[in-house]
């Protein structure tokens, strides 16, 4: 790999996964899993030497989409066909329904807290809509917002304190103070960008959240402060969202929808996934 910072490259073939490529999350082995490789309603494996298969098959027509691990290692998949949030044992591959919530419109991206509390967005793109959920550890569903535009990336500070949702349509990224039982407040913007959209975003430990800005082909790295340090230039235009992983968290990777694949860079300091997995 490239071990320039900030330099994009491929790491798996094009057309390996769907256009319906999402969700990318890495376990502690390094592994990459990411939604629809080869086909819909899977979950492809990536090993850390780019070697892709399919891990999973999902039943019922459910199509994942944001994927994250909690700390015993549990997978979660929010399923947006079914109105699902998904749970897999990783040693199984059991899958059971962790959360179901009909009034949903699709559970999109997820994030999690170290306390194992999932939060989702869940937009409406036919309204422009959207609302944020949160998903405690017993399963009960709470709609935190509803009325907003249309949600997409979601991702908590590496100090649990925060809580950052974008809209993809209307292209802000918002900022909520987050309480340890995951109670929202405090509404502010962080940053409006000027053109295209965005979908997943991630911190890392510094609290730099990385974008991705589908329909541009570039990853944003904007500050806590909401300033963008820089941009991250890809092959692929429409990239859906991105994970850290890697022995010392300071890969990137990037699930690129037009080419079917994911591309790779270094990145200077570890995502706060990797925090997560080292505590």
């Amino acid at each position: 790999m490239n071990e320039e910072l900030f330099v994009s490259q491929q790491f798996t073939e094009p057309d390996g996964f769907t256009s319906g490529i999402e969700g990318p999350a890495c376990d502690a082995e390094g592994n990459l899993y990411a939604v629809n490789f080869d086909r819909q309603h899977t979950i492809g494996k990536v090993t850390p030497e780019g070697k892709s298969s399919v891990f999973l098959e999902l039943p019922n027509g459910s199509i994942g989409n944001g994927i994250r691990f909690n700390s015993e290692g549990f997978m979660f998949i929010a399923d947006y066909t079914n109105h699902n949030v998904l749970k897999v044992d990783m040693q199984t591959r059991e899958i059971s329904v962790y959360a179901h919530e009909p009034t949903m419109n699709q559970p999109n991206d997820i994030a999690i807290g170290a306390n194992d509390i999932i939060y989702a967005s869940d937009p409406n793109w036919g309204n422009s809509t959207g609302q944020i959920w949160r998903i405690d550890t017993d399963g009960t569903v709470t709609r935190l917002e509803a009325d907003m535009g249309t949600t997409n990336g979601i991702e908590v500070s590496p100090d649990e304190r925060l809580l950052y949702v974008n809209e993809s349509v209307q292209r802000n990224i918002w900022v909520y103070d987050l309480s340890p039982d995951g109670e929202i407040s405090n509404k502010r913007l962080l940053i409006q960008f000027p053109d295209f959209g965005m979908d997943g975003m991630r911190c890392d430990i510094e609290g730099n959240l990385y974008v991705t800005r589908h329909g541009k082909g570039t990853v944003a790295k904007v500050s806590p402060e909401g300033e963008v340090l820089l941009e991250i230039q890809l092959s692929g235009k429409s990239c859906t969202n991105l994970a850290f992983g890697g022995s010392d968290g300071l890969t990137c990777y990037v699930t690129v929808a037009d080419r079917g694949n994911v591309e790779v860079f270094r990145v200077d300091q570890p995502g706060r996934s990797w925090q997560l997995f080292t505590r």
